[in-house]
């Protein structure tokens, strides 16, 4: 190992963090908007609206992340009604196709995340709710939604992670962030060990420190889980004596 080697590496692949880091939050941002639509659609009484948020599902998690980045930045372009759209400024721009592949993508994910959270809710709090004179979309907004987004945390916390990591992808397609300046330095020096080494503890450090940072939201989310100050200090006390 050239240290003098990893260093240079390393302030080299740090400059490309933020440009990571934007594409995350953005793609998961997106994504999560969108999978809450999905999965409220997935209980919708119409049945062509939830057939079209199964069909959403099945066609993005059956499909790989790099076919689909490929069909958006390569594909859309060769329709002419898209070139001349509005949309178009967009879509020839390499970040945000990306994004929307990834958002895209994390949306089929995270809907059924989020539909299993929803679907953990305890009816009898919804009854209870009911029984209160609260409206569908009180109980939805008051019980249903905080409740099953707790619930989904922790499988969500999951995808998170594997959204930073899905960024990578985005080299591909041009965008120098922390992957694609790593295949940058290696097509320069041809030292694969030693670049990827870099890369990878700088993808692990971002993923620990988003791993802790989704454990302090759950542990922020239940307060039933923690104990009062007066019941642990008492129970520190039994233990003392």
């Amino acid at each position: 190992m050239d240290w003098t080697f990893l260093q240079e590496t390393f302030v080299s692949l740090v400059s490309a963090v933020p440009l990571t880091l934007l594409l995350a939050a953005n793609s998961i941002a997106f994504g999560a908007i969108l999978a809450v639509g999905i999965a409220v659609a997935r209980f919708s009484a119409t049945a062509p609206l939830r057939w079209l948020a199964q069909a959403y599902v099945f066609v993005f998690r059956g499909t790989p992340l790099l076919v689909q980045i490929f069909i958006i930045y390569y594909g859309l372009s060769q329709f002419p009604a898209i070139r001349h759209s509005l949309l178009w400024p967009v879509l020839r721009e390499p970040y945000w196709c990306a994004v929307l592949a990834l958002a895209l993508n994390t949306a089929a994910y995270a809907s059924e995340i989020v539909r299993g959270g929803l679907l953990s809710v305890p009816f009898g709090q919804v009854e209870a709710a009911r029984a209160c004179g609260m409206s569908r979309f009180m109980i939805f907004r008051r019980i249903t939604l905080p409740l099953g987004v707790r619930q989904a945390l922790p499988g969500y916390g999951n995808e998170m992670i594997s959204m930073v990591k899905a960024t990578s992808l985005a080299s591909i397609i041009t965008l120098m962030e922390v992957t694609g300046v790593a295949a940058r330095i290696i097509s320069e020096s041809y030292r694969a060990i030693e670049v990827f080494v870099v890369a990878g503890a700088i993808y692990l450090t971002i993923n620990f420190l988003l791993t802790r940072l989704a454990q302090l939201v759950e542990f922020r989310l239940s307060p039933h889980l923690r104990q009062p100050v007066a019941v642990l200090a008492a129970i520190i006390e039994g233990e003392a004596h």
